[in-house]
């Protein structure tokens, strides 16, 4: 999931997202955040929705 164009966040967000990764899990599926604003990154660590099983957070790319 692109998460680049998003600006703002809350926790009900982070628990809807929660959800999507369990279901996605039981099918065997992963939940893949990218692009994360670092106001929301923060909110994504804050809640701790990085730390689920069947989510994963993709580094912004570096550039040269």
């Amino acid at each position: 999931m692109d998460l680049s164009q998003l600006a703002f966040a809350d926790p009900s967000l982070m628990l809807d997202l929660a959800m999507l990764a369990r279901r996605l899990r039981k099918g065997g599926w992963q939940l893949m955040l990218q692009g994360a604003q670092p106001d929301i990154r923060a909110l994504i660590e804050y809640v701790g929705l990085h730390r689920l099983s069947g989510v994963l957070i993709v580094p912004e790319p570096t550039s040269a």
